[in-house]
Order: C-alpha cells, then structure tokens, then sequence
C-alpha cells in the first residue's frame, strides 16, 4: 500500500509553472533580495520550527531555511505561526513564502505544493504518563483498548497513521499544535500524544514533566517500513526559486553544513537524507 494509497499529507516538488510574481521565481528571489527576509510559516513543533521567547523562528526547519537564503543573498527569516492544517493553505494565499516546519513530503501535499529534497527524518515515538502504565507502544494499542485516548495533530501525517491502523475517530483528540497536546497530557485527556520523537524528546528537555517517550519506531505498511521524509516547502509555481534552494540543500548536504544546522536541534547523522529524493517520496 504505502504512503500513496494511503493519501498522506507533507509538501512536494512539483514541476509546471514558470515560477513566481510577475513570471518567474527568478523574480521571486529578486523580490526577496531586494526586501532583504524571506517570510517562513511554521507551527510551533519543538525542534523542527517553532517561535522562540524573543519571536525568532527557531528550529530545525527555520536553521536550514536561514542559512539556505542566506547563501542566495537573502539574510533573514521572519515567522509567522499558524496551526499545523493551516500551514499550506497560508502558503498557497501567500501568508508566506516557505513553509518550514519539518513536513512530510508524501503524494497527497505533492499535488497542492512543492517540496526541496529532503532535509531530515525522525521515526515516531509516543509521549506517554512516566511508566508507560499502559504499554502503549503503537497506533494498535489503541484499537486493543478503547479506554485509550490519543493526541494527534490534524492534518499530520501521525493522524494518517492512527486512521490507517484502526484508531477510532473518538478516540483521537485533533490538536492543532505540539504545545496543546501536551497540555492535555497534564490534564488527563489524552494517554498518549503522537509526534516524531525528536519532537517529543526536545518537548521534554525544555518543559519536563511526570512523561517518557516511548521506543521510537517507523510504521510497518505491507512490509515495508515508512521512512518519512521532511524539506522545505514553497508554492507550485518556484521553480526557478526551488532549484536554487536544492542546489544549496546538496552543497549542505556534502560538506557537512546540514548535520550542523541539525545538530543543536537534537538531529544526529542518522537522521540526515539518504539518496532518497522528493520525486521517489512524491510518487509514494
């Protein structure tokens, strides 16, 4: 099945379009050189793309997306949060001009925008109560036990999963942002909330709390592992613009750059693109 039969969301690149205002996104990076940021939207998920105390995208995501303009004489980034099923329906309106918040490149986003190569992955993980009292170890926990209530963000690929493997629709509670899911942990209502788990691990670095991450693992589909893939994300017509940025992601990717920008995010070497490109992910 995959990730293609099973429509999941994330960005892709997708070819068609002469790219950008006025024809062209040559025009585009023009445009930005000349007003000096570029404006990325992202939905507060610790570490991939978050706002910091001082209101400076901060993550992952927001690190690569700085460095990667800066290198195309762009020498800021400024954020704007949104909710997570509000980040491609921003792009698409121009609320921004990057999406860059760790997303997914899957076939369903392939249709509606366009991804870089990939930047980085994290296997999934569950935020559990400290004990993990209810073993809860995989999206089918919660079909053996209805009592069971999980945190999912909608619109998320993690959601995609949870209704693949079975989850009743009342026993998912729909966030819209990682800090929200966590609130409900405290609360009591919700057992569980699923993200990847640098997210969860950071989460619990910079907030604490009477919770653990469970094992990390990727989703088994038809035998195969899904191995999700996050990049940078812009609207249809950046073609122009989206070839540069691949051509600097590739030079960060061979000399090193791209496991440092990682690096304070808690991203290891692991989790680094393979030879894995958005068209392969695009096609599912």
């Amino acid at each position: 099945m995959g990730l293609a039969t099973l429509g999941l969301a994330a960005c892709s690149r997708v070819d068609g379009g002469d790219g950008g205002e006025g024809g062209g996104s040559g025009s585009t990076l023009d445009r930005l050189r000349e007003q000096g940021f570029v404006k990325v939207g992202l939905a507060n998920e610790i570490p991939f793309g978050f706002v910091d105390d001082s209101g400076n995208p901060a993550g992952q995501s927001p690190a690569v997306a700085k460095a990667v303009f800066e290198e195309l004489g762009v020498p800021e980034i400024q954020a704007e949060s949104v909710s997570w099923d509000g980040l491609i329906p921003g792009l698409k309106s121009n609320q921004f001009d990057v999406i860059a918040a760790g997303m997914f490149i899957t076939p369903e986003r392939c249709q509606q925008v366009a991804f870089s190569e990939p930047t980085a992955t994290s296997p999934e993980a569950f935020m559990v109560a400290e004990g993990n009292p209810h073993g809860i170890q995989h999206f089918e926990d919660f079909v053996d036990n209805p009592d069971l209530r999980l945190a999912v963000l909608n619109g998320s690929v993690e959601q995609t999963y949870a209704n693949h493997f079975g989850v009743p629709e009342d026993q998912q509670e729909l966030i819209t942002n990682q800090t929200a899911g966590y609130e409900l942990l405290e609360a009591g209502r919700a057992d569980a909330m699923s993200m990847l788990s640098v997210s969860h691990e950071y989460l619990l670095q910079e907030r604490g709390g009477p919770f653990e991450v469970t094992e990390p693992f990727f989703p088994v589909i038809d035998g195969q592992e899904e191995k999700g893939w996050g990049g940078l994300c812009f609207r249809q017509d950046e073609n122009a613009l989206l070839e540069e940025v691949n051509r600097v992601i590739a030079e960060f990717k061979e000399n090193g750059r791209l496991l440092e920008l990682g690096q304070d995010w808690g991203f290891t070497e692991a989790d680094l693109p393979d030879d894995t490109t958005t068209a392969e992910l695009c096609e599912g």
